[in-house]
């Protein structure tokens, strides 16, 4: 069968004795389009742009972290299993950055600067203009799961499938050519919630725009979207009552994202009522 989206034959470059991972590529990428973003928002907003940037350099070795662990240990067998090596945890531009152990630790990161530094504007503030691009940079980093045929879906036939070699193949699945290719399906996702969030809060006047609420509807929308496309993987996972870890914990954070902007309109209409009186 013809696969409309063909493999990369390598997922690395060797320029004389130096390496570089197109999953790593992809990861700078995504990091440096997020920056570029939140500076212009966050000045646009009132801020002093380079509070970003010194703001990153706490929150980008937080989240690597961050997101490594939370694969880890939500892949153990990859790692301490039968066939696995435990070496292979520190081996990340073979790919493996869970988002919400990278979300939650770089938000720590920022946070713990945002404490011990007098900044223009505070913390929830950089939160909103930082959300749409964070979810540019995860869908330029799903580009690198591409190069390292990860993170695929099920067996398919329709014409955008993805050819994946045999060796990358699950055992159970030798004997399939064509998969769903959740990058891209997580890639396109992850910019129409990037439009979204910078659209969106302009049109609708009703919403209540209090500090931190773009960054909620960034993690709601991208959520939203996410336990669909984990659905169709078919990678390595834990599992609990059927359903994939990674499932489980996106609909809890579904779910205390719309509570938080429930609340949040719920407060902005209170002020508003209370400003009128």
């Amino acid at each position: 069968m013809f696969a409309f989206i063909p493999s990369p034959s390598s997922s690395s470059i060797s320029l004389g004795p130096v390496t570089f991972h197109y999953y790593a590529l992809c990861i700078i990428l995504g990091i440096t389009a997020a920056i570029w973003i939140g500076r212009k928002r966050y000045r646009s907003n009132g801020g002093v742009a380079d509070e970003v940037s010194d703001a990153a350099v706490w929150a980008i070795p937080f989240g690597i972290i961050g997101g490594r662990l939370y694969h880890v240990i939500s892949s153990p067998s990859n790692y301490f299993g039968e066939s696995g090596d435990p070496v292979d945890a520190l081996r990340i531009w073979k790919g493996g950055l869970g988002i919400w152990g990278a979300i939650s630790l770089g938000a720590f990161g920022a946070y713990l600067y945002f404490k011990t530094h007098k900044t223009s504007l505070g913390f929830s503030k950089f939160l909103d203009a930082l959300a749409p691009g964070v979810i540019i940079a995860q869908a330029i980093g799903r580009v690198g799961n591409w190069f390292n045929q990860e993170v695929f879906g099920k067996p398919t036939s329709l014409p955008w499938g993805l050819e994946i070699d045999r060796f990358n193949r699950p055992r159970d699945y030798k004997n399939f050519l064509t998969f769903h290719p959740t990058f891209l399906y997580e890639a396109i996702w992850c910019l129409v919630i990037a439009y979204l969030l910078i659209k969106l809060p302009g049109y609708l006047k009703s919403f209540s725009q209090n500090s931190g609420d773009i960054f909620a509807l960034y993690i709601f929308g991208y959520t939203f979207g996410r336990i669909w496309i984990e659905a169709l993987r078919i990678d390595q996972a834990n599992y609990i009552l059927g359903f994939r870890v990674n499932i489980w914990v996106s609909l809890i954070i579904l779910l205390t994202s719309a509570a938080y902007l429930f609340r949040s309109k719920r407060r902005g209409k209170l002020t508003r009522g209370s400003l009128k009186g």
